[in-house]
């Protein structure tokens, strides 16, 4: 009887787990909404609101406010990652591939500026590192970007890229928020480009100082097992 009754048990546990993870994935879609709509000093009681819960129901699935930050950081990550996956094109120049990063990352910054507010808010009042983790995932990404241009060449990535690219993205966050608060007359293609101008300046620099060239402007060969 023992035995028969365990499965029993591991199946409702089962069911309870995956339930509870598709409900933790609505309520967060429905936090990300509520930061759209009420911008980055949102309640927990609006994001309740925009959900359909009450405050004490949504914490249901989440511990305390620092999961439930965490659990919007880790959206914001995924959304970030889908935003540069459209960069990588074999076709491309290496400038080409240079600005379609730098473009993704100011798009999404320009989209989703309250969420990215609303995350610097969170880990300046919780001191977790919740920006710190989506600045990580799109600086792993211009990674990617710089390894793809080194294994088409047959080079082996060099550590300096990690660091370059945590500059660039410290770079490119700083210049968009500043231009996001005060455009002036300068506009979104017109700041894609000075980015671009100077990631490529950084970059090119950098792989020149490991003897390797690169002409902007030439298509890049395929890499092998591309």
């Amino acid at each position: 009887m023992t035995a028969s009754a365990t499965p029993q048990v591991d199946g409702r546990s089962a069911r309870w787990a995956g339930h509870r993870e598709r409900r933790r994935g609505e309520l967060i879609d429905a936090a990300v909404r509520a930061i759209a709509k009420h911008g980055p000093e949102v309640s927990v009681e609006q994001m309740g609101e925009e959900a359909g819960v009450a405050r004490t129901r949504l914490y249901k699935y989440f511990n305390d406010a620092a999961d439930l930050g965490g659990a919007i950081a880790d959206r914001a990550a995924e959304m970030i990652t889908t935003e540069m996956a459209a960069v990588f094109s074999v076709k491309a120049t290496p400038l080409e591939l240079t600005r379609s990063a730098i473009g993704a990352h100011i798009s999404w910054l320009t989209e989703h500026g309250d969420l990215y507010r609303y995350l610097t808010m969170h880990a300046l009042s919780s001191g977790q590192h919740a920006i710190s983790d989506v600045k990580t995932v799109i600086a792993r990404q211009l990674v990617e970007v710089f390894e793809f241009y080194l294994r088409t060449f047959g080079a082996e990535p060099v550590p300096v890229l990690n660091p370059l690219a945590h500059g660039i993205v410290g770079m490119v966050e700083s210049s968009t928020n500043n231009w996001l608060d005060a455009p002036g007359e300068v506009t979104a293609e017109q700041l894609s480009e000075w980015l671009t101008d100077w990631t490529w300046t950084l970059l090119d620099q950098t792989l020149r100082s490991h003897g390797l060239e690169i002409d902007p402007e030439a298509p890049l060969p395929v890499a092998e097992g591309s």
